[in-house]
């Protein structure tokens, strides 16, 4: 299908990006990993290499400690040290546009029509928004949807393209320890060759590239560490208990009842529709559906393959229903199309300010005006208990005061994770576990902690010495003022 010269889709592309910028801008940035990585990218430039123990907590210092994403850390720290949050949430809406927008790309290459790629492509932006967390995982969805891309144009012939694998691998090994996610989908091209390209020259030059993407993984600071890096990541036991996004997803929001839906209703339409998919195809989605039910972490690339399939098996019946659209001006088509992506910079945190009187802050369950209070009171008695994504934040804007627990569920022991939970639900004898951490004073999140600040509240021992919306700060009573 020639798409080539038509421009009216990018009308609705242009549209359908405009709503997931708006999206990108408006979401908060949420403590968790954000604030600890910066941190990451900054010892790293500073000390000349990735750190090799750990110096963010009081109970890990000095302990050995792995972090894979060190390239990530270090360009997430150069955009923010360039332009703050502002600069950090549009990096954010270049990479969603990048992901996206490569993913329209493939579904018009594989068929679909104006409409149908726009529709696929905004079902697979609302059902994934939730993933869109300014983390390390975020710079590695381009990677996965340009190099899906690659591998559907080796289906059709052009095996050129297939050069860029190991390029992509030898970036995305420093990025995210999500590289094993290009292993997948070149490797099982190697299993299932498709039409033509199960010719032997066109199948030996996949075979090549898929040699050039396991060597390019080695290049990294670790070496094969980086597979064993993902190999323990997968068995931690800590981030299978106690982190909520390894484990399998559940129905608790809106995200989740679109993917349920679209994961029920494709299998319908595979057998209805009038194309098939081929062993490949049926690999990619058994694959990496099973990784989206083991984990909800994984949901975010299987709808990101499943944008492209659906798109692919609907193609036939939308140009029934459609027709041909007649061509209209190409001028006038990306003009617009310009337009709908430059609007919602005006939402970008730093800028929606300056218009909007109600703009939503930049940051959500953030403890900034907690932790400038502490800094302001160095001689405070520690050490310091705090919430997990309040430790992340801590672990950045005031790294002299080290913390007890973070949101890096894999360094810590299982125990330690039991301890915090218990401490955080004010479970029976809570009081003993937080004398047992030795905190002198402790920064409690008052939305994912009622139950500990009411105990808190009640308890003698405990006084009140900072408050806002987000964060209260108590110290052992009888201490040093």
């Amino acid at each position: 299908m020639n798409t080539h010269r038509d421009t009216a889709p990018l009308l609705w592309l242009g549209l359908v990006l405009a709503v997931a910028l708006a999206i990108a801008f408006l979401l908060p940035v949420t403590p968790n990993d954000y604030w600890w990585y910066l941190r990451l990218g900054a010892d790293t430039l500073a000390g000349g290499a990735v750190p090799v123990v750990d110096t963010f907590t009081f109970t890990r210092f000095g302990e050995p400690v792995t972090y894979h994403s060190w390239g990530a850390a270090l360009l997430l720290w150069l955009v923010y040290k360039a332009g703050g949050l502002t600069l950090s949430v549009l990096l954010r809406g270049v990479l969603v546009v990048l992901t996206y927008g490569s993913t329209w790309r493939l579904s018009r290459r594989l068929g679909a029509g104006r409409l149908g790629a726009a529709l696929v492509v905004l079902a697979a932006v609302l059902a994934t928004s939730n993933n869109w967390s300014l983390r390390p995982q975020l710079l590695a969805y381009p990677l996965f949807a340009l190099s899906l891309y690659i591998l559907y144009r080796w289906r059709e012939g052009h095996a050129k393209g297939l050069a860029w694998l190991p390029l992509i691998s030898l970036l995305w090994v420093n990025l995210h320890g999500s590289f094993v996610m290009l292993v997948l989908l070149t490797g099982a091209g190697l299993v299932f060759p498709p039409g033509e390209a199960g010719k032997p020259r066109r199948q030996a030059r996949l075979a090549l590239a898929f040699a050039g993407v396991l060597l390019a993984s080695l290049l990294n600071p670790r070496g094969f560490g980086a597979w064993t890096y993902v190999v323990d990541s997968l068995t931690a036991p800590a981030s299978q208990g106690f982190s909520a996004e390894w484990l399998p997803p559940v129905n608790d929001h809106w995200q989740m009842s679109l993917f349920f839906l679209w994961l029920l209703i494709f299998p319908l339409l595979a057998h209805f529709a009038p194309r098939r998919l081929s062993a490949l195809e049926w690999t990619w989605f058994l694959g990496f559906g099973f990784l989206a039910l083991w984990g909800e972490r994984y949901v975010i690339w299987f709808i990101l393959l499943l944008a492209p399939l659906t798109a692919r098996l609907a193609a036939d019946w939308e140009a029934r229903l459609v027709g041909t659209p007649k061509q209209s001006r190409a001028w006038l088509n990306i003009s617009l199309c310009l337009v709908f992506l430059l609007l919602p910079l005006v939402l970008l945190p730093g800028v929606r300010q300056a218009w909007w009187a109600d703009a939503p802050p930049a940051t959500e369950n953030t403890p900034v005006e907690a932790a400038d209070w502490l800094a302001e009171h160095p001689d405070l008695p520690g050490p310091l208990w705090s919430e997990i994504g309040f430790s992340s934040y801590l672990e950045f804007a005031l790294p002299s005061r080290p913390t007890w627990i973070d949101t890096r569920f894999e360094v810590f022991p299982v125990a330690q994770w039991q301890d915090y939970r218990h401490i955080t639900e004010a479970g029976y004898a809570w009081e003993q576990k937080l004398d047992e951490s030795g905190a002198q004073l402790l920064m409690i999140s008052t939305l994912t902690q009622p139950d500990l600040l009411t105990a808190l509240q009640q308890d003698p021992d405990w006084c009140e010495r900072f408050r806002d919306a987000t964060a209260v700060i108590f110290q052992r009573c009888g201490g040093g003022e």
